[in-house]
């Protein structure tokens, strides 16, 4: 952190601001996480009390997924998680990614006029599973803070590659002979000590761990542990530092040092980093045998590696069944799959009339991905060809061997190794993923016994998708052909609309709008919502629609208009609620006639006057059965003033008040109301569902007479 006389950037700011927001809620580690500029993915930018590398698997996390983190941005509020079984129960994907003992707490960063991201904070094994109000409240204090610094910066934050690592403490100064007498104590111990610091860089070494690590001072010192030892880097290893640093408890680490030495490693964390202990396998008689790693090739050293696998194979299973559409499965296998093999590109492709074609891609340039569309899928020709054709995998170290096995595929690429991975599932291909690698790549054994069955699970999750996205397809074309490809133009009546569907599922529902011109002098706005998001909504709404539409141009009132169809939908038993508000605005009369089945009130600017929510006596939904009379509402409605009719999902948000949102909606439609009404209800739209993240349809109708 800076000192007094430095005038410290917005990055240290930022920094700075996590470490107090750390030590103010008395967490072990932290991170602070920003949307990408289309708001698609939270990616961590700063991080203390861990190296990057423990924190890799949550360095870009999308929007939609869930886990925390997202969860806190979507929804605008404090997401606590007090152990393994809150994690398993809430996020079954992240408790397989991190099965530690350890809490989170993750709130979103609200700033002034946009929300920039979520501040995450960890919490080691043993603390209280439940978080008090005053922690509570210490959290969202330090969220707004971070966001302050946020909105403060002269610049927008560059977002990085991989976050930046800060010390979660200033270092203190300890007096030169305790330190030196410290490490001679150290150097006469007969087993090896390390020292790492929050990087896992090696910050100390006696001579009995250089010995037993085989390495030199130069060697370890001021180096990443697991990339200066890489025998020291595998799956197994990685997941015994993370449980370390995350849940603050010491952990055993058995580890083969080649050719054929096990050393046994005792890990114990603590704020300022890790210090471990190193015994070889003959020293470790005074230990419980269940310390020691069997030698290789006995069954519990076969079972130890199989666990390494079993994880990464649960872990990328559990974000697999998470995915809904095809672009969600490429976008998975690009995010987590490729850094977890050290890929560097990637083509999932489908076979249509015996040829490749690509759904998806990744590190290959378009004009490429076209070339290799136009291969023939013979199985002598092409490994694609093969593997779909025999099922079985093919995996190429380098060029050479590829040219040896396929003499006659020309070189389309700049890639040096692959793995065709078949997409077979219930006996039929689907397709085919292709893993490359820019340099020779050798595939061990354990990457072929991951890949393998993986290939399985992702042409499951292709398979389907691509029955999503043709549901989805239909469905969304469906609806668009229900809902008014453009509002009629009335004379003295400026109109505005908007649709969005949720954000979750298929992208479609229920809520519709219209806009229907009845004389010369005299419109009808009709805003509804229809129960719940799918095919079935979206077909009944248009019903809704077409039946309401036929009675206001037949002459009937509001009131009328709404019994009418009441008594149309209940003889067709739809079996859901419909939500409707009918206004009739009489522009000769400057005044609009309101009736309602069940639905929210609209809002109501007068210019002059204070923005309110309209008082209507609802009635009920329609085509429940109900037959009973409609109440009018007639409200002056001058020129220049602004009525809004709209959905629930555009008011109702988890934990909040729906009478608070509404009059905040009001307040914000009257302080905006100079906008043009095309900017005003994106400006409302926005000031309601700031991250664009939404769990329900909105639907939005904005009326303004001009004079």
């Amino acid at each position: 952190m800076p000192g007094r006389g430095d005038r410290p950037n917005a990055a240290g700011l930022l920094d700075e601001a996590l470490v107090r927001a750390v030590h103010r809620a008395g967490a072990s580690g932290g991170g602070v996480y920003l949307l990408d500029e289309d708001g698609r993915f939270l990616v961590l930018v700063v991080t203390c009390g861990a190296p990057g590398e423990i924190t890799e698997p949550w360095w870009r996390l999308s929007i939609t997924r869930q886990s925390p983190a997202p969860e806190a941005v979507r929804e605008d509020r404090l997401v606590w998680v007090g152990g393994q079984e809150d994690m398993a129960r809430l996020y079954p994907r992240g408790a397989a990614a991190a099965p530690h003992r350890m809490a989170i707490a993750c709130a979103p960063l609200r700033g002034a006029d946009r929300c920039w991201g979520a501040l995450s904070l960890v919490w080691p094994a043993g603390r209280s599973p439940r978080i008090s109000r005053r922690e509570r409240g210490q959290v969202l204090f330090s969220a707004r803070r971070v966001a302050r610094v946020l909105d403060e910066a002269p610049h927008p934050p560059v977002i990085p590659d991989r976050p930046r690592v800060v010390p979660v403490r200033l270092a203190t100064e300890r007096p030169v002979r305790s330190a030196l007498a410290a490490a001679d104590l150290v150097e006469r111990l007969p087993t090896g000590a390390l020292a790492l610091d929050l990087e896992g860089r090696v910050t100390f070494a006696n001579h009995a761990a250089l010995d037993l690590l085989d390495r030199t001072p130069e060697d370890l010192f001021d180096s990443v542990l697991w990339e200066s030892v890489p025998w020291l880097g595998d799956p197994v290893c990685a997941e015994t530092y993370r449980a370390a640093w995350l849940s603050g408890e010491p952990a055993t680490l058995a580890v083969a040092r080649p050719p054929d030495r096990w050393l046994t490693l005792r890990l114990y964390p603590d704020a300022s980093g890790i210090s471990i202990l190193v015994d070889s396998e003959d020293t470790a008689v005074e230990r419980p045998r269940s310390e020691v790693r069997p030698p290789p090739g006995t069954a519990a050293a076969v079972t130890t590696a199989a666990a390494g696998r079993i994880h990464q194979l649960v872990h990328l299973a559990a974000a697999l069944t998470e995915t809904v559409s095809v672009q969600d499965v490429v976008d998975l296998i690009a995010e987590l799959i490729l850094p977890t093999f050290g890929a560097d590109g990637l083509i999932v492709s489908t076979t249509e009339a015996g040829r490749l074609k690509a759904i998806g891609h990744h590190g290959y340039a378009p004009d490429v991905v076209e070339r290799l569309e136009g291969l023939q899928m013979d199985a002598e020709l092409t490994p694609v060809g093969r593997a779909l054709a025999t099922g079985s995998p093919s995996f190429f170290a380098s060029r050479a061997e590829l040219a040896r096995d396929y003499p006659d595929t020309p070189q389309l690429s700049d890639k040096h190794a692959w793995a065709f991975l078949p997409l077979i599932t219930s006996g039929r291909p689907v397709g085919c993923c292709v893993l490359a690698y820019d340099h020779p790549h050798t595939f061990t054994t354990d990457e072929r016994a991951i890949l393998t069955p993986l290939a399985s699970l992702i042409a499951q999750a292709l398979d389907r998708a691509r029955l999503y996205d043709a549901k989805h397809n239909l469905a969304h074309a469906l609806q668009q052909r229900l809902l008014p490809h453009a509002l009629p133009t009335v004379a003295g009546v400026n109109v505005a609309a908007r649709y969005l569907p949720t954000s979750y599922g298929m992208d479609i529902g229920g809520d519709f709008y219209d806009l229907i011109r009845l004389t010369d002098t005299t419109a009808a706005a009709v805003i509804g919502d229809v129960e719940g998001h799918d095919v079935t909504a979206a077909a009944l709404m248009g019903q809704v629609r077409t039946a309401i539409h036929s009675h206001a141009t037949a002459g009937a009132g509001p009131d009328t208009v709404l019994a009418r169809t009441n008594r149309d939908l209940a003889d067709l038993d739809p079996g859901r609620f419909i939500t409707c508000l009918y206004a009739q605005v009489d522009l000769a009369g400057r005044q609009v006639t309101l009736a309602s089945a069940g639905h929210p009130p609209p809002l109501l600017h007068r210019p002059g006057r204070d923005p309110r929510v309209v008082a209507v006596d609802p009635g009920p939904p329609l085509g429940i059965g109900v037959e009973l009379p409609y109440a009018l509402s007639t409200q002056p409605l001058p020129a220049g003033s602004i009525l809004a009719l709209y959905t629930d999902g555009l008011v109702e948000t988890p934990g909040a008040d729906v009478d608070h949102t509404t009059a905040d909606l009001a307040r914000h439609l009257a302080r905006s109301s100079d906008l043009p009404l095309h900017h005003l209800i994106d400006s409302l739209v926005r000031r309601a569902r700031p991250t664009g993240q939404h769990a329900d349809d909105i639907a939005l109708l904005l009326l303004q007479p001009t004079s």
